[in-house]
């Protein structure tokens, strides 16, 4: 794969389009029925999804277009805010979700729904990358190492989650935190103890009664395939199980679901992998699982090959945040998982939630096109179709990046500026260090015989003079 200087970028891109394209056309077969039944057009969220995703893709064109490295300026206030967004879904009359489907997840914004999780794992990803990066690992005790920081901001957003209700995506953030800490280079006893806690939460949550609770009931029957209540708590797990198994091998054929029609709950959210197993089969579902497969492996390859530390954790969290979400969707719905109500990734329904996604994948791409071997050859091989197609500009080095950054000096400077981009893309002149230059003792010009004898010895003149007094010696 080291032949391929451009494989991450073209995987990665080429994984979320297609992840991106399957959505749509799944949330507009598994919404025809509600839709009609809400407005009597069987296309209104479709055609609402379909909006989204556009600005998803701009945004995600927008992240394409810029140099990771310039994302250092404002994490920190991406992080505030996020902060102060997961504070705000708490407060009564803003905060809606907890009566519809037991978590208080989403800010209501007009014809909009922004869920401050999403963008906590955008900003944790950043913020985090930015706080660890170059940071002595050995000294995470240390307040000023940025470790205590990170752990304490990183603990109050996995709490403010799960005060939210969604256990899933609190435990979705948690291995993003644990994964920075990883690439960070922190032990995996440090990172065993934090996971520790988390599972200590799990179990209070087991224990507490309530859906919580019901909900691991559910998951362990499921483990068995014996459902007690299939009209009760297990009702939406068992129909998830009817669905994927009517699917068989290859589907009943894509818009033919009949859980759709009201048997199976949240078709086109939590549950879209149902729908797509039975209109698509074992085939199809199994190509999703193989598209998260693969944008884990090289979102993972991206981090490591990274022109920077600072790139790599925000590579690795970004990929961890995505990845992570989708399997824990995909586990609950064949019951590997107790179900905890968070979406498929780029493929259930939601406006807001598209944005973000796409918006951290251009980031992953980004950071993919920058890649030391991706630079190279697209400077000296030039850009590939999709970036020329799309305007995306050539990727700089960091030395570049900072070069571009310092003020111009007059012409001078500019001379100089280009001098020194050609040296970075190109290397040092082979002759420059041969260069001849005049001297104030050579003969006047009108000596014609002296002057060429003088230019015959050109840069080794004094090797010359060295032999003629040896001859006199």
């Amino acid at each position: 794969m080291d032949s391929y200087p451009q494989l991450d970028y073209t995987v990665i891109r080429t994984v979320v389009l297609v992840l991106t394209g399957l959505g749509v056309v799944m949330v507009m077969s598994s919404s025809m029925a509600t839709s009609f039944a809400l407005s009597e057009n069987p296309w209104a969220i479709a055609v609402r999804q379909g909006a989204m995703v556009c600005a998803g893709l701009f945004v995600f064109w927008l992240a394409l277009r810029t140099h990771p490295e310039r994302l250092r300026t404002f994490s920190s206030w991406f992080m505030l805010a996020s902060v102060l967004l997961l504070i705000a879904v708490l407060i009564p009359g803003i905060g809606t979700g907890r009566e519809e489907v037991g978590s208080q997840s989403w800010i209501v914004l007009g014809p909009l729904r922004l869920q401050p999780s999403e963008v906590a794992r955008i900003a944790i990803a950043i913020w985090g990358a930015q706080v660890l990066a170059g940071r002595d690992p050995r000294d995470w005790k240390r307040a000023g190492s940025g470790f205590p920081l990170f752990v304490l901001v990183a603990g109050l957003c996995a709490g403010l989650i799960a005060a939210q209700g969604d256990i899933g995506m609190a435990l979705s953030f948690s291995i993003v935190v644990a994964l920075i800490l990883f690439f960070a280079g922190v032990s995996w006893g440090i990172i065993g103890v934090l996971g520790g806690v988390v599972g200590f939460v799990a179990a209070v949550a087991f224990f507490s009664g309530g859906f919580r609770s019901q909900r691991f009931h559910v998951y362990f029957d499921a483990l068995f395939g014996h459902f007690e209540d299939t009209r009760g708590v297990a009702f939406q797990s068992h129909q998830g199980f009817l669905s994927l198994a009517d699917g068989s091998l290859f589907g009943v054929g894509l818009g033919q679901s009949r859980a759709k029609w009201f048997y199976l709950p949240e078709a086109r959210n939590d549950f879209i992998f149902a729908v797509i197993g039975e209109e698509l089969g074992l085939w199809g579902g199994a190509l999703v699982i193989g598209l998260f497969a693969a944008l884990a492996c090289f979102g993972l390859r991206c981090a490591r090959r990274a022109q920077s530390q600072f790139q790599s954790l925000m590579a690795a969290a970004l990929t961890a945040g995505v990845v992570s979400q989708a399997f824990i969707n995909i586990g609950y719905v064949v019951g590997l998982l107790p179900v905890t109500g968070i979406q498929l990734p780029m493929l259930s329904a939601g406006g807001t939630s598209a944005i973000i996604t796409l918006a951290g994948m251009g980031v992953l791409a980004s950071i993919a096109r920058h890649e030391p071997d991706a630079i190279s050859s697209m400077q000296n091989h030039g850009r590939p179709t999709f970036d020329r197609v799309l305007g995306i500009p050539e990727p700089r080095t960091l030395a570049q990046l900072r070069e571009e950054s310092k003020p111009a000096r007059g012409a001078a400077g500019r001379v100089r500026r280009e001098a020194d981009k050609r040296e970075a893309r190109f290397g040092a002149p082979i002759a420059g260090g041969r260069t001849v230059r005049p001297t104030a003792s050579r003969a006047p010009r009108r000596d014609q015989p002296r002057r060429e004898a003088t230019r015959s010895r050109g840069a080794y003149g004094n090797h010359g003079a060295l032999n003629s007094d040896r001859r006199a010696g």
